[in-house]
């Protein structure tokens, strides 16, 4: 049913609840565990330079170091999860829009299902800002399974029944 499942991960705490279940999910179906960090240029061009995000944006993350490392960070979590289970693990890191990039991501891979954390934002700073599990949950046709910060997915008692 699963063969490659996505794991999309900031390296948050709520991004990492996720795991757990995506390795559950993994381990029953023998699936490979897709790990993707994408670097939000527009969350990070405002702690660096012009020169900087465009050379981000051209795939140059060895010219920096702290981005490099914090992609490596949250990838490198989510894949020594998954091998302590004895599962393929494949780690992605792209550039752009969180949720567009996830979406890419889909579109040009083979994935059968996304399980990735909710964000913590409720209200009316989650309607006005959005999330980006909503947003692939809304653009996306595969099945998502979203984890909330408590480490429980986000499902209704009355539907699991």
């Amino acid at each position: 049913m699963y063969d490659n499942i996505l794991v999309p991960t900031d390296g948050s705490k709520t991004a990492r609840h996720a795991v757990d279940q995506a390795i559950d999910i993994a381990s029953k179906y023998d699936a490979t565990v897709h790990v993707l960090y994408v670097v939000d240029v527009d969350a990070t061009s405002y702690s660096l330079g012009t020169e900087q995000v465009d050379r981000i944006r051209q795939g140059h993350l060895e010219d920096m170091p702290e981005v490099k490392e914090a992609a490596d960070e949250a990838t490198s979590y989510v894949a020594d999860a998954a091998a302590e289970h004895g599962l393929t693990v494949k780690e992605h890191i792209r550039v752009g829009e969180p949720a567009r990039a996830i979406r890419k991501f889909v579109e040009d891979s083979e994935i059968d299902l996304i399980v990735m954390g909710s964000h913590g934002r409720s209200g009316l700073s989650r309607v006005v800002l959005g999330s980006v599990a909503e947003k692939v949950l809304r653009r996306t046709r595969l099945p998502v399974l979203i984890v909330d910060v408590h480490g429980e997915s986000d499902v209704d008692e009355a539907e699991a029944e």
